[in-house]
């Protein structure tokens, strides 16, 4: 990899996605063309053949591609935040290993909305799913979810369980870690002093595999999380000193 750090990292934590890995990795590279990037990607001591995928990609694309391996299985906030040590763009993309989220719409905002402009106190682009590719009963409870969440929070999004977001990196590295963590990253950027910004992106079916999530065990950690975090966001956030370079010192 170049000594010379990239201005995008895309973030991409991966747990038994055989088959998604090198066509995923291939498409970020023909969509980011002419934007200076790195993958990371974090297996997350998967069971399949993703960690030989991933090590044929790191073989194919050795400038840009990183990848890092759990020892223990630890879910996809601990994988986030391995990838995070790694990251080295101003910011980082996430994006779920399974095809669903759409890198060119990565390339499609970071024209529009990054590159060469100021970005103010901007902390992170939420990503708002244009149309769901879930059955009915997930879309409802999604749907009542996000509202309970948005209602207790006051996140500024609509839609935290789409996986793509773009975050500023130092903003995504003063956060306090938690499991399931990435569930309330619009939130816990809002509380840190950091603007959240929704944007509507495609939303597509999964490439390969099945999803990891089920209803009953989403609900009950939700449910606990959210109430930790209602009282987390009511406990303020850190100082900011007006001596800093830092756009949230600008009031």
């Amino acid at each position: 990899m170049s000594d010379t750090p990239p201005d995008l990292s895309v973030l991409i934590p991966f747990y038994n996605e055989e088959g998604n890995v090198l066509p995923l990795i291939e498409e970020v590279h023909e969509a980011l063309n002419g934007i200076a990037f790195e993958i990371v990607g974090v297996n997350d001591c998967s069971g399949d053949a993703t960690a030989e995928e991933l090590k044929q990609a790191t073989a194919r694309w050795p400038d840009t591609v990183k990848v890092f391996t759990h020892i223990e299985r630890r879910g996809k906030s601990a994988a986030l935040m391995t990838g995070l040590k790694a990251v080295r763009g101003r910011w980082t993309q996430l994006i779920d290993g399974d095809g669903q989220n759409d890198i060119n719409d990565t390339a499609r905002l970071w024209k529009e909305l990054i590159a060469g402009q100021d970005t103010g106190k901007l902390g992170i682009i939420a990503g708002k799913r244009n149309s769901r590719n879930d059955s009915g009963f997930k879309w409802l409870q999604s749907r009542v979810a996000n509202g309970v969440r948005r209602f207790m929070l006051r996140d500024d999004a609509t839609d935290t369980g789409c996986g793509w977001k773009l975050i500023r990196t130092e903003a995504f590295r003063e956060l306090p870690y938690f499991a399931s963590m990435h569930r309330f990253l619009p939130a816990l950027i809002k509380r840190a002093g950091w603007e959240v910004r929704e944007e509507l992106v495609n939303d597509r079916v999964r490439w390969h595999g099945q999803s990891k999530y089920g209803f009953l065990g989403r609900l009950g950690a939700g449910i606990f999380d959210l109430l930790g975090m209602f009282w987390l966001t009511r406990r303020g956030g850190q100082g900011i000193a007006k001596e800093w370079d830092d756009p949230r010192a600008d009031r």
